[in-house]
């Protein structure tokens, strides 16, 4: 059985990019209890996309990434 196929509840979250490319910062879904992990032992997180980064700043600043919107929406079917 997947990650997603557990049903946990997914959250928004965003991606951190570091380099030049900063600028394009999303929201992205994440596992909710990635997000608690990732918050106490400062582990990265994976999106439904395949983003991986270290969660720090307010995800509701971002527009969602199109691509975790889109796995998203397959899934609640």
């Amino acid at each position: 059985m997947s990650d997603l196929d557990s049903g946990t509840i997914l959250e928004k979250e965003k991606q951190e990019k570091l380099d030049e490319g900063d600028h394009e910062r999303y929201s992205h879904y994440v596992k909710k209890n990635k997000i608690v992990e990732s918050a106490v032992m400062g582990d990265a997180v994976i999106a439904l996309c395949g983003k991986v980064w270290i969660p720090n700043r307010d995800p509701g600043k971002f527009p969602v990434c199109p691509t975790c919107q889109e796995i998203y929406e397959k899934l609640k079917r």
